[in-house]
């Protein structure tokens, strides 16, 4: 409710200037809004409620009762482990499938009406592979009529050039991948000469294994993707030779790292709360906040280094959780037993 305020309060006068209708901001951002900022904060909702609870029952030295009634402490923990390892799994579920179909609504409505900029257009001297051996250059392409100039298409054979289509002016005929040549020429290499084709002035239509989507780029497609939708174009882009991979990467194994965090994290809480402290639930609060803080500032620190330095991804994304659960031990360790 509170992120929803805040929002609201910042967006207020665009929504207003702009005359959306109440229902589409409704449908379209505000309920998608919600599991979204639900996934983001899940592992820090879960350190403060079992903080809270956990100091409430250490106050009440309710902890001190069942230890010296012969339970141990680890049998104290399976609770935790188990509430944990539930929301854990909820949130894996809603992260890899649900909240990116909700993203694509929020993107959706962000697009078109509040951060147009996050969309763009691939402008001038465009190449990348279609397939393993094909690939195609662009001058030029436009989307308000999806055409493109000085087209060239280029099939290798066994590491030779085999194949090759120009065109002044390439045009999208029909949907996905029907497009036009415009003043066209052919020419095939063979091992003692070639053949060429002059069609100046002609018109040739002919499949492509291009589309429209793949001159778009969106700094927030990653997050309208469920995970085997980022699979896929993770491997469709490495295929291209697009490069860029990593941010899609990044989220891939954020979409497990944070689930796992939480169950982490659900501990780190137990630790610090079940001791009877002269400070009582707000002592244990402010201590949880804290590690929760310096969590989240790991995790973004480790997630810029991974995308404008050198570290792999897959490392950025478990450093956070690495150390935590370095920190959980340790901190169970010295639990009041």
């Amino acid at each position: 409710m509170v992120a929803l305020v805040i929002d609201f309060s910042d967006r207020a006068d665009k929504f207003i200037s702009l005359d959306i209708p109440f229902s589409k901001i409704l449908t379209d951002y505000y309920l998608p809004f919600i599991p979204w900022i639900n996934g983001l904060l899940w592992p820090l909702f879960s350190l403060i409620a079992v903080i809270f609870f956990t100091s409430r029952l250490a106050k009440n030295t309710e902890i001190v009762a069942m230890l010296s009634a012969g339970i141990s402490y680890r049998r104290i923990l399976v609770p935790y482990l188990i509430s944990g390892g539930i929301i854990g799994g909820l949130l894996w579920v809603g992260s890899n499938y649900i909240i990116p179909r909700a993203n694509k609504l929020k993107t959706s409505f962000e697009n078109e009406y509040i951060a147009r900029h996050k969309e763009r257009t691939m402008g001038t001297h465009i190449h990348f592979y279609v397939a393993p051996q094909e690939k195609i250059y662009l001058r030029y392409y436009r989307r308000a009529d999806t055409t493109g100039q000085q087209f060239r298409f280029e099939k290798f054979k066994d590491g030779k050039l085999g194949y090759v289509i120009k065109a002044s002016k390439i045009s999208l005929k029909e949907e996905p991948n029907l497009w036009t040549l415009i003043d066209y020429e052919k020419r095939h290499f063979y091992d003692q000469g070639e053949d060429l084709l002059l069609a100046k002035g002609s018109k040739m239509d002919t499949v492509l294994n291009l589309t429209p989507q793949d001159f778009i780029i969106n700094d927030k497609d990653m997050l309208t993707m469920t995970t085997p939708e980022l699979n896929e174009a993770v491997q469709r882009r490495s295929e291209r030779g697009l490069g860029n991979i990593k941010k899609y990467l990044l989220e891939i194994h954020k979409r497990t790292a944070d689930p796992v965090a939480v169950l982490i994290l659900t501990l780190i809480g137990a630790s610090v709360a079940s001791r009877k402290s002269r400070g009582g639930v707000g002592w244990n609060l402010a201590v949880g906040i804290v590690l929760g803080s310096i969590f989240v500032v790991m995790s973004k620190f480790s997630e810029t280094f991974s995308y404008n330095l050198n570290l792999p991804p897959i490392i950025a994304m478990w450093i956070p959780n690495v150390v935590f659960a370095f920190i959980t031990i340790y901190l169970l360790s010295k639990a009041q037993k």
